[in-house]
């Protein structure tokens, strides 16, 4: 295969810079190891932040913050609910960072209304009595999901290529540059090479790895952060702690349901990368300062993301690590078409994909401007299904007895599980469960798939999208991932829940539940 760039990363930033270089008329393919937001773009809060969070810890990647949330907003609405958001203090808080909120907000360029606590109280029901200070901010909540989706979109209406489930293992260099980089597609077991003009690793986490393939290094540090889910939405906006950043101090809306995390642990690998018990109960326990509301919330699944962070110097606080970007041209690797962007947020998406295809053009000599900062990013017809409470509306207006629900917690008809798998298919991929779970709401309901996946499973058997023993790896790929998420919240109800899966996955099926997944 040929293309002028490779693009390594299906995340934000990747989906981003490649839409952005197709608009600037510059041929790409985008290859993934796993599936689109596999890693870090699938496993945060889904917070467009004001930039408030970090006014005392990087007041640089705060002012980012607040422009490129501002950009967001006003170009991709439909993946954004403009929530609005409370930074709040509780009895015990330190009082002068309450006292310089507002100004270091405003030397950030940041808008922090003083709001009295008892009105704080009146617009969040679920907050503390103990509640002291809150300032309003411009934070809202973002479908990450939606927002790939829609830039991978418009990038492949003008040209660009993608290869999901096909992971790099090496490259081939001569005299300072990447001729070819080799792919092992995990779906058929062969070996794809592709030549590309400039390469760019936009791994995330991984990309300390890739770099090193390269022959290329780069400090890296993994943190972990984890959040966890409530069955119901707790609040209508995005609720901070008025403190420095620390585990436990955002409570997030996020269509019908809430976000609460996160933690920052150092993990040795982002493989390693999984939500644990003793975390979890540590959070619930911080936050019900804030929010008294979680020690009684079913939380119905746990997760977690790694933090890209690029460390410079010592130090054992991955918090006190610049959130911004980092954009490396490896010319010091004696390297001269191989880049990495990595670090940054989600809400910087946008920016890191501009830099990074400045860089790329000025190499390949494209004069293009970028005009992803000017043009809407156009809602796409795949991406619409990620949304909470769509499908539910759309079954009910078209009232068809015969469209049946695959997914009943939250309302995915037949139609929809069609229309995703007929699109995944007329792209080149095959369809499979949890490519179903990225592109809709299947399996993200109270019951975590314990009905869906065998009804998905048997629907896809009657189509003739699965054949022979398939169903049973689809199946245990599907629930093992689902597990991973249920098996810290091994309490009250979660646990009936988990009993009721074992039973009819376990004692009905025969398919066993592997708890390293």
């Amino acid at each position: 295969m040929e293309t002028q760039v490779l693009v390594i990363g299906g995340g934000a930033t990747g989906t981003g810079l490649v839409r952005d270089l197709a608009l600037r008329g510059v041929q790409c393919l985008l290859v993934e190891k796993k599936d689109i937001n596999a890693g870090a773009s699938g496993g945060n809060h889904g917070l467009l932040h004001s930039g408030a969070r970090y006014i005392a810890s990087d007041q640089a990647s705060a002012r980012e913050c607040c422009k490129e949330g501002a950009i967001i907003k006003r170009l991709a609405p439909q993946c954004v609910e403009e929530t609005g958001g409370l930074f709040v203090a509780v009895k015990g808080d330190e009082e002068t960072y309450i006292a310089d909120f507002a100004d270091r907000c405003e030397q950030c360029g940041i808008i922090a209304t003083a709001i009295d606590p008892q009105a704080a109280l009146e617009m969040e029901p679920s907050l503390s009595p103990d509640t002291i200070a809150a300032f309003a901010v411009a934070d809202a909540s973002i479908d990450p999901f939606k927002l790939s989706l829609d830039n991978l979109a418009q990038a492949g209406a003008l040209g660009t290529s993608l290869l999901l489930h096909h992971k790099v293992v090496g490259f081939v260099k001569r005299a300072g540059r990447i001729e070819a980089v080799r792919l092992m597609d995990h779906r058929q077991g062969n070996e794809v090479l592709v030549h590309a003009g400039q390469i760019v690793n936009a791994a995330g986490a991984w990309a300390g790895e890739v770099a090193a393939m390269a022959g290329a290094h780069i400090n890296m540090v993994y943190s972990q952060g984890s959040l966890i889910i409530s069955q119901m939405r707790l609040g209508e906006r995005v609720i901070n702690r008025l403190r420095k950043a620390a585990d436990a101090d955002i409570l997030m809306p996020a269509g019908t349901v809430s976000i609460f995390g996160t933690t920052s642990k150092r993990i040795d690998s982002p493989d390693q990368c999984r939500p644990t018990t003793s975390e979890i109960d540590a959070m619930i326990e911080d936050g019900m300062a804030m929010v008294p509301k979680l020690a009684d919330t079913r939380f119905i699944r746990a997760y977690a993301g790694v933090r890209p962070l690029v460390r410079s110097g010592n130090g054992s606080d991955d918090r006190a690590v610049s959130r911004g970007y980092s954009l490396l041209d490896h010319e010091s690797d004696g390297l001269d078409n191989f880049i990495t962007i990595t670090g940054g947020k989600l809400t910087t998406y946008r920016l890191m994909a501009e830099k990074t295809a400045d860089l790329v053009c000025r190499r390949l000599g494209n004069s293009s401007p970028c005009r992803t900062a000017k043009d809407p990013l156009p809602a796409s017809k795949e991406a619409r299904y990620t949304e909470p409470g769509f499908t539910p509306k759309m079954w009910f207006k078209q009232k068809d007895p015969s469209d049946l629900l695959l997914c009943e917690c939250e309302m995915v008809p037949t139609s929809v599980f069609n229309e995703i798998a007929a699109f995944l298919t007329h792209k080149g991929h095959r369809p499979g469960l949890r490519e179903m779970g990225q592109r809709s709401r299947v399996g993200k309901g109270p019951c975590q798939g314990s009905f869906c996946s065998l009804r998905m499973a048997a629907h896809m058997y009657n189509e003739g999208m699965l054949n022979d023993g398939e169903g049973i790896g689809e199946l245990k790929d599907f629930l093992n991932e689902r597990w991973r998420g249920m098996q810290p919240l091994l309490w009250g109800p979660a646990v009936s829940q988990a009993e009721l899966q074992e039973a009819l996955h376990c004692g009905l099926l025969g398919l066993d539940v592997c708890e390293t997944a």
